[in-house]
């Protein structure tokens, strides 16, 4: 393949792709989480975020017996055509291999087990990257292709959207809030005063239409993420998270903690879904991911690992924070709650660091979350040997990947509803629907060519078809429990 499509990137090792994923992951989801714990009760929440965290990683290790399977394909269509090129150019010296080819079987149906036994290297190796959009083209037909891009450009809508109202909250939250240490932990309202006249929405507003002129322009060109950002947003991200899980123990052992968070409460178990959903999110990015890992023959303990970890690392920041905060004073983002209370940390230094937390980390995202979405936006629509328009190119994209986002978080800065309803559908359809499709077809499209002695080494542990069906059904149920709660609450409301 030619391009940047399969470029694999700088190698590293194991440990390097443990981190990097552990990095993904954990993000602006994690922020969410405790509010949510806290709706849905802990016994609840406990039991429905360990049942999601399986379900990722059996997905997980859905898309990366996919990506071998992808990478096996290409090498078979590469040695096809050399095959292909090798006798057409004997054919003009032998009329006897002519007759020999024409009366040979369709390389589409006929095994390869003789060159996979003279051949040194195992074709299902994954050394080329193979985005999670090639492999919808090679094993989907148009209308799963098509199907594949309306998703993942509708979940990356909502991450944009979620972006740009985290930011411009947290910005006035730093900027109207309260930081004289004279109160306690307390909630606003959008109406209360923030300078003089001006109220707290309205700074919000400003500050949205400074981070979408600052930011803005970015849609229109390649950003690309640099080596050094990403280490610093990482350290900025662990020492935030670990200062926020002290911070809260600490108040707990001296007995301050003034949270009494229920057992269970169902009708917070939707919005938990889809904050949970979301915030174990990495599905669309392993083949960047796990591509470049130089030892590849224990990634499935690495993410297995990997899970587990981020597992224990949510339960921790969420069971810290219901038990140290009133479930009622819990904010969206839960870095606020540190900002405005000094009972908890009364640096101020440090209050201005996790006001301003999401700032740092998530600006630097969103360009390139706004890129790929631009990108997918050119590939849904493009047509062999066609080329767009300057204009449509350069503007159009550009207008149709920031605006929508924009006007979201104008509307409204519920994160907590952004968050949900985007891992709720759109999540759901990229975390459990789209893997599961990928690993069934896979498995289809490549045992008439490889036969079915030819063992796939990078094979989810789950491989009985029972498994893909399963996710496709629980993926299903979900949807409509989902939406069912969303159109009874709004009557409710009514």
């Amino acid at each position: 393949m030619a391009g940047g499509i399969t470029d694999t990137g700088e190698p590293y090792s194991p440990f390097v792709g443990l981190v990097y994923m552990f990095n993904l992951i954990v993000g602006t989801g994690a922020l969410t989480m405790p509010k949510a714990f806290a709706a849905a009760g802990w016994v609840v929440s406990l039991a429905l975020i360990s049942f999601l965290a399986f379900m990722s990683y059996m997905t997980t290790t859905f898309v990366i017996e996919a990506m071998a399977a992808a990478n096996a394909q290409l090498r078979w269509k590469r040695r096809e055509q050399e095959e292909v090129s090798n006798t057409d150019s004997s054919s003009e010296y032998s009329d006897d291999e002519v007759t020999i080819r024409g009366r040979s079987e369709s390389v589409e149906t006929r095994p390869i087990l003789s060159v996979q036994r003279s051949a040194s290297a195992d074709h299902f190796d994954i050394v080329e990257r193979v985005e999670m959009g090639q492999m919808a083209s090679m094993f989907f037909n148009k209308v799963g292709v098509n199907m594949f891009y309306i998703c993942i450009i509708v979940y990356l809508y909502g991450d944009l959207a979620i972006y740009a109202a985290a930011v411009p909250m947290s910005l006035m939250e730093v900027a109207c809030g309260n930081h004289s240490c004279s109160a306690g932990s307390m909630k606003y309202n959008d109406t209360d005063p923030c300078w003089g006249s001006i109220k707290r929405k309205d700074s919000y507003r400003v500050f949205l239409a400074i981070f979408t002129l600052l930011l803005g322009p970015f849609v229109f060109f390649n950003a690309q993420k640099t080596k050094y950002l990403q280490i610093l947003t990482s350290l900025m991200r662990w020492i935030a998270f670990t200062m926020m899980i002290i911070l809260a123990l600490i108040r707990i052992g001296k007995g301050h903690g003034e949270g009494h968070p229920k057992a269970a409460q169902l009708t917070g178990v939707p919005n938990l879904f889809g904050v949970c959903v979301y915030s174990f999110m990495c599905q669309h990015s392993l083949p960047s991911l796990v591509t470049p890992i130089s030892d590849k023959r224990r990634v499935g303990a690495l993410v297995l690992a990997d899970y587990v970890l981020i597992l224990g690392f949510y339960s921790l920041l969420s069971f810290t924070a219901i038990f140290c905060f009133d479930s009622s004073l819990l904010r969206d983002m839960y870095t606020l709650n540190f900002t405005d209370n000094c009972d908890v940390l009364g640096v101020a230094v440090l209050r201005y660091f996790l006001g301003l937390f999401p700032v740092f980390t998530i600006s630097t995202n969103f360009p390139i979350i706004a890129v790929t979405l631009r990108n997918n936006w050119k590939t849904l629509f493009h047509r062999d040997g066609g080329t767009y328009p300057w204009v449509v190119d350069r503007i159009v994209f550009p207008l149709i990947t920031l605006v929508p986002p924009i006007i979201v978080a104008f509307l409204t800065h519920d994160l907590e509803s952004l968050v949900g309803i985007t891992g709720a559908y759109a999540g759901t359809g990229i975390q459990y629907i789209i893997p599961a499709f990928l690993v069934y077809f896979s498995r289809r499209h490549l045992e008439p060519v490889y036969g079915r002695d030819v063992e796939n080494k990078h094979r989810s542990p789950f491989r009985h078809t029972f498994w893909v069906v399963f996710v496709v059904v629980w993926a299903t149920f979900c949807l409509m429990f989902v939406t069912a709660n969303i159109i009874l609450t709004e009557e409710n409301k009514n």
